[in-house]
């Protein structure tokens, strides 16, 4: 599909769950066992261009007509771990989240209302089938939701700057530390604030991390974000170090320093939210 390699990469960033093998029932462990054993698997890039591919016919289609057999493939300690794609699934969120979003005008010019109610009918007949159905992967545009990084910490981050291919800016934890760390960051958030975003957000993540296998892998990878960053500011982005220190300082006491290192993080990710706009 050489159209489509000069199509700029979405600026988005993306929290993955590998689960192994165990955690799938028949046919599927299988599928998965056979698919993880091919030579080559597709990549992030390999997703992101499938998924524009269906947005240049007219009218588009907003979500796949079928679900995708691909996942993106890991081992961990020796285990093969599995992270289905499931982007019709995702199709649908993304499309709830996109009516609550734009203008309904815009909308309408982007997505046909008649294209978005037969995906919103065909949703609702999928769900009526599959009720405990959940997606692998949660995506987020021009930013990294702040609440992601409570899940790692500094030690895992893990960055590559460009060389032949882009700049890679990721962090990996076993699902058990990412569970644990939501629990103590909601017990502090508890004790020492009142209810907001930050609290509810975690209880979103911390319930949705509930759903997988516990020896599963959790990852933050800033995907197409690293183009939106110059170098340096990539080498210096510590984003789960200040959400950590910000804890920290709040469960010792310390309004001033948890207030200073939240003030990092929002500015950091404020400054990239209005790249959206700019020309």
């Amino acid at each position: 599909m050489p159209a489509l390699s000069s199509v700029l990469i979405p600026y988005a960033a993306y929290l993955r769950v590998y689960e192994p093998l165990a955690a799938f029932p028949e046919p599927e462990r299988s599928h998965w066992a056979r698919y993880a054993d091919r030579e080559h698997t597709p990549t992030a890039q390999d997703e992101l261009r499938r998924s524009l591919a269906d947005l240049l016919p007219t009218p588009p289609v907003p979500v796949p007509v079928h679900e995708s057999g691909d996942a993106f493939v890991s081992e961990v300690d020796g285990v093969v771990c599995v992270c289905p794609w499931r982007t019709r699934l995702r199709g649908w969120l993304a499309l709830e989240e996109l009516t609550e979003q734009l203008p309904a005008a815009l909308l309408d010019a982007v997505l046909p209302p008649v294209v978005r109610g037969q995906a919103a009918a065909d949703y609702q007949q999928w769900r009526e089938r599959n009720p405990d159905a959940r997606p692998w992967i949660r995506t987020a545009l021009w930013q990294v939701p702040v609440r992601w990084f409570v899940l790692f910490s500094d030690a895992e981050r893990e960055y590559e700057p460009a060389g032949p291919a882009a700049s890679v800016l990721r962090y990996r934890t076993p699902m058990v530390q990412a569970r644990r760390r939501v629990a103590r960051a909601l017990k502090t958030l508890r004790e020492t604030i009142d209810e907001g975003q930050l609290t509810e957000g975690l209880v979103d993540v911390g319930r949705w991390l509930e759903e997988f296998h516990p020896r599963s892998l959790v990852e933050l990878d800033y995907g197409g974000l690293v183009h939106a960053l110059t170098g340096p500011q990539l080498a210096e982005d510590r984003s789960a170090a200040d959400l950590a220190a910000g804890i920290a300082a709040l469960q010792a006491g310390d309004g001033e320093g948890a207030g200073e290192a939240y003030a990092r993080l929002v500015e950091r990710w404020r400054a990239v939210r209005h790249l959206q706009f700019a020309n």
